[in-house]
């Protein structure tokens, strides 16, 4: 059996939805958007691999990969089946192809497969399924489906005159249709989630499925086999125990109920407000939520009741309870460690183990906290700090000597300055001297080095020289000189190049070289 390779954290998210959630294989294929056969086989592997679920709290994405995906046997290859219909149709559409010619090429890669008949039949029998209307019916407490009204709401700067559109979000239930609306600036991230948050807090509980649109916001790349689902987006999910199942694109009849809830809230509350004049979001949404009132108290055309009195009898029992705080904001990235052990985040810089040198790690950053993982596992945690240019540094994240990997240590960028002279060796001291740790000047004095390669040697020299007059110990003031042509300007007498720049706090490069024999 082959399987196609996916990344570790689909995997496992389709080991939860089976395990822990019981879904169908239909259901798991429209949350992860991959192919039912795709999980068949990643779970006969996980079967024979002996896992259950939850996974071990020390099983790393790399264990789980060597667990799944063990060296193949040598022996014969399997025989490869019927291809998908979706290719066959597909391949249909281009000129000249035909159901013979696709028949051809399919005996030639499987001699044992289907005759041209049966081929034939097969193919006529799924395309007699395609565009049939399918009547959804929705279990209590199951679906809520969220997507953002076409229209906008013009909002009035009361200062000066302009106006600014605003954006309505809906949240509706699938048993009840019970409604939710609110309205926000933007269609980002951080405004999705609120949105997010306060209709969970609308409804009092949690549905088991939510049901987007192929918004940015919540699906980062809307792709067939695997989707890539905003990792903000499913941190939310995965923190009120919901699963997300994106619409497929261009299908809308996946989101019937959302649609048909943005039709009706267009209706009954855009329209209803199309003469009033907003100088607030406050104000707004204050608006918003009385007509909202008004729309889930009204009576159905074609059946009894009303939203509200089926969502208090179907789906509010069925909602699972809030969890004991709401979701905090997070947002994540990917980070390369650099040679000092240190990851950037909006130009402040948080430690890691010096053994994730040069490796990528995911980093998960709220308004209070930084966490950086390494294939899933959490390997650093910090407060978040809005200082630029600053460091955060655990001792435990530091080597205990300077391993032999490390391509730069402080003892050899020492012998590079002083190669290039006199005054480029004062300044990279300098720089290593006004850090915590030395090793949190290597930016700044490989920079330095670098600089050698778009001016001469001769010029940073003299760079190095200048701010060593002025006390700026840092890259971007070495290369600001170089490049305002400072560095070609006579010096002061008084502090003429050629007289001896002294420097109390200048360890010096023998300094160095003890530290890292006796370390050593």
């Amino acid at each position: 059996m082959t399987a196609e390779r996916l990344s570790m954290r689909t995997i496992k998210e389709v080991l939860r939805l089976k395990w822990e959630k019981k879904f169908a294989n239909k259901q798991i294929a429209q949350s992860c958007n991959i192919a039912r056969s795709t999980i068949r086989g990643y779970l006969e592997r996980a079967q024979r691999a002996g896992l259950s679920w939850p996974l071990p709290a020390d099983l790393d994405d790399g264990s789980l990969e060597a667990l799944l995906f063990p060296p193949a046997p040598t022996g014969a290859p399997e025989k490869r089946g019927l291809p998908e219909m979706g290719y066959i149709r597909k391949e249909l559409n281009r000129k000249g192809v035909t159901l013979y010619l696709l028949w051809l090429e399919y005996r030639a890669a499987n001699p044992e497969g289907y005759q041209y008949s049966q081929f034939c039949l097969l193919y006529r029998q799924w395309t007699g399924k395609l565009d049939v209307c399918l009547r959804q019916t929705h279990r209590a407490g199951e679906k809520l489906f969220v997507d953002y009204a076409g229209q906008t709401i013009p909002i009035t700067d009361p200062a000066y005159g302009k106006i600014k559109e605003a954006y309505l979000f809906i949240a509706a239930l699938g048993a009840s249709s019970y409604t939710f609306a609110w309205a926000s600036f933007s269609q980002d991230l951080p405004s999705w989630v609120e949105a997010h948050i306060r209709a969970f807090n609308f409804f009092g509980g949690v549905p088991e499925i939510l049901v987007p649109d192929n918004l940015k916001s919540g699906v980062n790349k809307p792709c067939y086999y695997e989707p890539d689902i905003n990792p903000t987006y499913q941190d939310l999910a995965e923190h009120y125990g919901a699963v997300v199942i994106p619409a497929r694109v261009a299908k809308p009849k996946d989101k019937a109920k959302a649609e048909s809830a943005v039709l009706v809230a267009e209706r009954w509350i855009l329209a209803a407000l199309r003469n009033h004049i907003f100088f607030g979001m406050v104000a707004l949404n204050r608006a918003i939520a009385e007509k909202l009132q008004d729309m889930n108290s009204r009576k159905f055309q074609k059946m009894d009741g009303t939203r509200r009195s089926l969502y208090e009898t179907i789906d509010r029992p069925a909602l699972r309870p809030l969890p004991s705080f709401p979701y905090e904001y997070a947002e994540w990235k990917k980070a390369r460690v650099n040679i000092d052990y240190h990851i950037e985040i909006d130009g402040h810089y948080y430690s890691v183990p010096y053994q994730l040198v040069k490796q990528q790690v995911d980093v998960r950053f709220t308004a209070t906290t930084i966490e950086a993982l390494f294939k899933n596992r959490r390997v650093a945690t910090h407060p978040r700090s809005y200082k630029r240019a600053a460091h955060t540094t655990l001792a435990e994240h530091m080597p205990k000597a300077h391993q032999k990997y490390l391509e730069w240590t402080p003892s050899r960028i020492m012998d590079w300055a002083g190669k290039n002279g006199p005054n480029t060796r004062d300044l990279v001291s300098c720089i290593m001297e006004n850090r915590k740790h030395p090793e949190q000047g290597f930016r700044s004095c490989l920079g330095i080095m670098r600089l050698v390669k778009r001016y001469s040697p001769e010029r940073v020299e003299a760079a190095c020289g200048r701010a060593l007059l002025l006390k700026a110990y840092s890259y971007k003031s070495v290369e600001s000189i170089l490049k305002t042509n400072l560095d070609k300007q006579k010096l002061p007498e008084s502090c003429s190049a050629e007289k001896p720049i002294i420097h109390c706090n200048i360890r010096g490069q023998q300094y160095y070289q003890k530290k890292e024999a006796a370390r050593a």
